[in-house]
């Protein structure tokens, strides 16, 4: 369900941004930090539902809310004319990188078992003959 949802996302997300008019590089730091936030909050529900413990209210709250305070920073530091965005892109994408891990170490466990049982059965038949 949540794979249906990322896809059917994604593809709405490029419709609109091919007809969407240009975003001008005032407001492109607010963009970007709420799309990185986004994304951590997407990686986030992936690997919640490969636990098996996705829960629809936490993955909602954590989507607007990550983005919003991410934006709120970024808004205040430009008014003190600091780069507070910075460090919320690198916690973002520093969960984001351990997220995409937990992620690659599930499939990657699952093909390696399922290859395995494969192998396992080849061999059960060939010392049956």
């Amino acid at each position: 369900m949540v794979y249906i949802a990322i896809l059917l996302g994604c593809i709405i997300g490029a419709l609109i941004g091919n007809f969407a008019p240009i975003i001008s590089y005032t407001y492109s730091e607010y963009l970007a930090i709420a799309i990185v936030a986004a994304l951590d909050t997407i990686f986030g529900g992936i690997v919640a539902s490969i636990k098996k413990n996705f829960n629809m209210g936490v993955f909602l709250s954590g989507f607007l809310g990550n983005a919003i305070l991410s934006i709120l920073l970024t808004y205040l530091g430009s008014r003190l004319n600091v780069d507070i965005y910075l460090a919320a892109i690198f916690v973002f994408v520093g969960r984001i990188f351990l997220n995409l891990g937990t992620i690659r170490r599930h499939y990657l466990e699952k093909c390696t078992n399922f290859i395995k049982s494969k192998r396992d059965k080849k061999a059960n038949k060939s010392s049956e003959n």
